[in-house]
C-alpha cells in the first residue's frame, strides 16, 4: 500500500517541481487535471468523497448550515462543497482550474454549488468579509512555502466578522524536513491565520485513518469582531 501511495503521487511531484523552477507555481493544477482525461496521470487528493478530516469534524459537533454562506477554497471536483451543500449551506466553491471546475460541474449536474474558476491571489474584492464559513483542506499543503504566509492572509480576508473556518493538513515539528508535495506545515504556519484577526477556538494534533496513517493539523478559527 506504501508503494501504491507514492506511485500516484509521483506525476504530480514531477509537475509541481517543474512549475516551481519555471517561476509559475500555480500552473501545475490545470496541467495535471488535463492529463488525468486524457492519460493515466491520477489526481492524488481526488477519493471521489468528502474529506473524511472534514466530515468527521461536522459530525463530531453536531453543525449544520442553515443557509449560511459558505466557500470552498480549492474545490477540485467537488466532493467537499457538495458535502457542504448537503448540510445546508450555500455554497461557493473554486479552484484555479477550469478543467477541475468544469469536470465538478459535470459530475453534479443538479448542485445547488456555484462553482467558479478564480485565483485564490486574485479572488474577487466582493469576497472580502462575505463568508459566515470557510473551508480549506489540503490546499496550503500543495503550495511551495513562500506562497503560504500570502494564502492565509487570503483565506482569512473571506471570512465574516464571527465567522467560522476551517483548516485540515499535513502536519510536522518545526525540525522536521518538509520531505516532498504534499508538504506537511508546521504549527506555528497553521497558527499565522492568528496574525488576521482569527481567534484559534480549537487545534488538534492527530494521527489519521489512512493506509499508511499521515500525521494532521486540524484548526478551528473564528473571525474576530471589531477586533475582539
Amino acid at each position: 500500500m506504501i508503494y501504491k501511495e507514492i506511485d500516484k503521487r509521483k506525476e504530480a511531484r514531477i509537475l509541481a517541481e517543474q512549475a516551481i523552477t519555471e517561476g509559475n507555481p500555480l500552473d501545475w493544477f490545470e496541467i495535471l487535471y488535463s492529463k488525468s482525461e486524457n492519460t493515466r496521470a491520477i489526481i492524488p487528493w481526488a477519493d471521489m468523497a468528502p474529506n473524511p478530516n472534514v466530515v468527521e469534524f461536522f459530525e463530531r459537533n453536531g453543525l449544520s448550515g442553515n443557509g449560511n454562506l459558505a466557500l470552498k477554497v480549492g474545490c477540485g471536483l467537488g466532493d467537499d462543497a457538495e458535502y457542504l451543500s448537503d448540510l445546508g449551506f450555500n455554497v461557493f466553491a473554486f479552484d484555479i482550474s477550469p478543467t477541475a471546475i468544469r469536470k465538478a460541474k459535470g459530475r453534479f449536474p443538479n448542485s445547488k454549488v456555484l462553482y467558479l474558476i478564480e485565483d485564490l491571489f486574485t479572488a474577487p474584492v466582493e469576497w472580502n468579509g462575505l463568508f459566515d464559513f470557510v473551508l480549506e483542506s489540503y490546499t496550503l499543503q500543495v503550495l511551495p512555502s513562500n506562497l503560504r504566509k500570502k494564502a492565509i492572509k487570503a483565506i482569512s480576508s473571506f471570512v465574516s466578522p464571527g465567522g467560522n473556518l476551517l483548516v485540515v493538513t499535513r502536519a510536522r515539528n518545526d525540525h522536521e524536513n518538509k520531505g516532498a508535495m504534499p508538504w506537511p506545515l508546521t504549527e506555528s504556519e497553521v497558527r499565522n491565520f492568528e496574525k488576521y484577526s482569527m481567534n484559534c477556538n480549537s487545534f488538534e494534533d492527530y494521527t489519521d485513518n489512512e493506509n499508511p496513517p499521515i500525521r494532521r493539523f486540524r484548526a478551528h478559527f473564528i473571525k474576530l469582531v471589531n477586533g475582539q
